[in-house]
């Protein structure tokens, strides 16, 4: 497929980072705004929470000058810096310095909220040379390191690191007049970013990407979700990884405008999501599945003081499969009155393996009226999040459905594992060269073929236009007793709608322990009457049975905060697994049920399942199954 930018005098490059001084040199573009920042979850943009074009590729070109003065071009750094303009320059400014950046979200520097797992994680791993953090932060961690009490292993790493505040890197002055033509930062082929999995299926792990195949990633998205200078993008994603560090570089190779807030702010009051569309009139705008319902539920239509018009909105672009259509029907029927396009709705597929982004549902030159959303066919309650090429098209984005144990293409209409190859894919895993080989090395058998990327997600293939569906992960499918398989989400999808008064939505796991079913919810508030904690175990497991015909052996409701998830906002079903068998999961009732539906055992959240030696002896069954897993699974890094 031949990319091309939609203007010849702006030619595509070969890495992200040289669209900036391209973008930054006409005029007309260097007071265009390039990001904007909402701070505290308001719309009032204040001064200095705008990034021109100009100001951006300066500030880039000043700190990759100041970092080269006390690091050396490939040296790894890691970014601690929270979310916002400053961590956008920062990680620009790695790029054309020549460094492999590691981006995270810094943990409290007291490290006494047992946040800072990750960060241990990715030092082990990465052995940066520096790290670049706020000096306010970096004072606090040097309290950190002066307490008798600190943990030693982290303070030895901590220590060894050459720390690099912000403020050094962006308000000196530096020299920018370096000839474009001399660019020296990070080339197509070498590595400059590992960005880590989220950890939905297993513990995250760190996958080399290089400026080239991120570069062939954005503009295969930019092409697909037809973006272009005159787009504006909201996003209050993660910007560490995956979909949220996707949509910086999206924005800098389409020429676009894009406004960032925090998850934190999102969270805390999902109706401003819709406040900055409005106010911005935001062409574009990406959000994990789980978005749609909570915004529904906590969105304020009615309550919110300032108007809401969605008009402008084109790609409503969904993320974290599967997506149910009936949250985005559910979705349609509230924001249609205020302008929002059922056409916009753009369900897209990615995963950190292939930089991000794989494949959408929408089509923006497909004249067939297929590619809209109110004639989207639906396969088991999903959407499609792709439609594949047919034999005549010609596509980079090679994406098969496969048998995962013979390796062999399924037909269309049979469920198999999804593999991709593009020149998106990522180099593999830092430090796992056995599962590198495993999962970004897939050859179909018995035939000359390209490698592919194996997924780790289960899909099928369906209708004429060749919609793709994901339907679910290989890890977690649960095997019944009946020898047909299930997905979890289902079970998880049919106990919220038992009660969903009660219970919080997108807070469920579903998983297997010795053969019988156990769902863990957690409850919108600690209810203490043990009638009513009974009652809605009862019906958890009714409904499941009614709408799934899956028998529910244990059903424990929890306190909020409770089910594990990632940054993104995907449950952990492994991590809820362990929790439960390890009795962590701040249980207000555990229900356990016999095959005709009656009570072997109830609990008031001590922990009764592990209780006694029949309980000792299936929690050491199901650990080694679970350290097994974790240890020889191929799907354990799939987001």
């Amino acid at each position: 497929m031949n990319y091309e930018n939609y203007d010849p005098i702006f030619p595509d490059q070969p890495v992200v980072d040289q669209y900036l001084p391209i973008w930054a040199s006409p005029s007309a573009f260097r007071s265009k705004p390039a990001f904007i920042w909402s701070e505290g979850g308001t719309t009032n943009v204040s001064n200095g929470s705008t990034l021109t074009y100009a100001q951006l590729n300066d500030s880039v070109q000043s700190i990759s000058i100041q970092l080269l003065h006390s690091l050396q071009r490939s040296d790894t750094v890691i970014i601690l810096c929270t979310p916002g303009l400053e961590l956008v320059e920062i990680i620009f400014g790695c790029q054309r310095a020549g460094l492999l950046s590691v981006p995270i979200f810094p943990p409290d520097p007291s490290f006494s909220k047992q946040n800072h797992h990750h960060l241990l994680r990715a030092l082990s791993q990465t052995k940066p040379k520096a790290a670049i953090a706020h000096h306010d932060y970096i004072t606090k961690v040097q309290q950190y390191l002066s307490l008798p009490s600190k943990d030693k292993k982290l303070a030895q790493m901590l220590q060894n690191l050459k720390w690099v505040p912000t403020e050094d890197v962006k308000h000196k002055n530096a020299d920018l007049r370096l000839d474009s033509m001399s660019y020296d930062g990070c080339k197509p082929d070498e590595t400059y970013l590992i960005q880590y999995t989220s950890g939905a299926t297993g513990i995250p792990k760190p996958v080399l990407v290089t400026a080239g195949s991120a570069a062939h990633n954005v503009r295969t998205a930019r092409k697909a979700y037809d973006l272009h200078p005159n787009s504006v993008i909201v996003s209050w994603l993660p910007q560490y990884h995956d979909c949220g560090l996707m949509f910086l570089l999206l924005t800098i190779v389409s020429g676009a405008t894009c406004v960032l807030t925090s998850p934190a702010a999102f969270v805390n009051r999902p109706r401003l999501w819709i406040e900055l569309i409005t106010q911005f009139k935001a062409t574009c705008t990406p959000v994990p599945s789980f978005t749609l319902p909570l915004v529904v539920r906590r969105g304020g239509v009615e309550t919110g003081s300032s108007p809401i018009n969605l008009w402008s909105l084109r790609n409503l672009i969904i993320i974290n499969e599967p997506i149910y259509k009936a949250s985005v029907e559910e979705f349609l029927h509230m924001f249609k009155p205020f302008g929002l396009n059922p056409s916009s709705i753009s369900p897209s597929y990615g995963l950190a393996e292939n930089c991000t982004f794989v494949s959408t549902a929408w089509r923006n030159d497909d004249n067939s009226g297929n590619s809209c959303f109110p004639v989207f066919p639906s396969h088991n309650k999903l959407l499609p999040i792709a439609r594949l090429a047919s034999e005549e098209e010609e596509e980079d984005m090679d994406i098969i459905v496969v048998n995962e144990h013979t390796h062999e293409p399924v037909d269309d209409g049979i469920e198999g594992e999804i593999w991709v190859s593009s020149p998106s894919n990522a180099s593999g895993y830092l430090g796992h060269p056995f599962l590198t080989q495993d999962i970004f090395k897939g050859r179909l058998s018995n035939k000359v073929s390209r490698c592919f990327v194996r997924t780790g997600d289960n899909g099928i293939v369906k209708g004429e236009e060749r919609f793709l569906f994901v339907t679910g992960r290989c890890a977690e499918v649960i095997k019944l007793p009946n020898g047909q398989d299930i997905h979890p989400h289902y079970i998880e999808t049919a106990a919220y709608n038992s009660c969903p008064q009660f219970i919080r939505g997108g807070c469920l796991a579903a998983f297997d322990v010795s053969r019988m079913i156990v769902l863990v919810a957690e409850m919108q508030r600690s209810e203490k009457d043990n009638k009513i904690l009974r009652n809605i175990c009862e019906r958890i497991r009714e409904n499941v049975f009614e709408n799934e015909k899956v028998d529910v052996g244990m059903v424990v409701l929890v306190k909020s905060a409770s089910v594990p998830k990632t940054t993104s906002g995907k449950i952990q079903r492994w991590a809820a697994k362990q929790y439960f068998l390890g009795g962590k999961m701040n249980a207000l009732m555990e229900l356990k049920f016999d095959n005709d539906g009656g009570f072997l055992r109830s609990g008031n959240g001590r922990g009764s399942y592990g209780e006694g030696e029949e309980g000792r002896a299936v929690i050491a069954e199901e650990k080694e199954e679970v350290v097994y897993s974790l240890s020889s699974a191929p799907w354990l890094a799939r987001l």
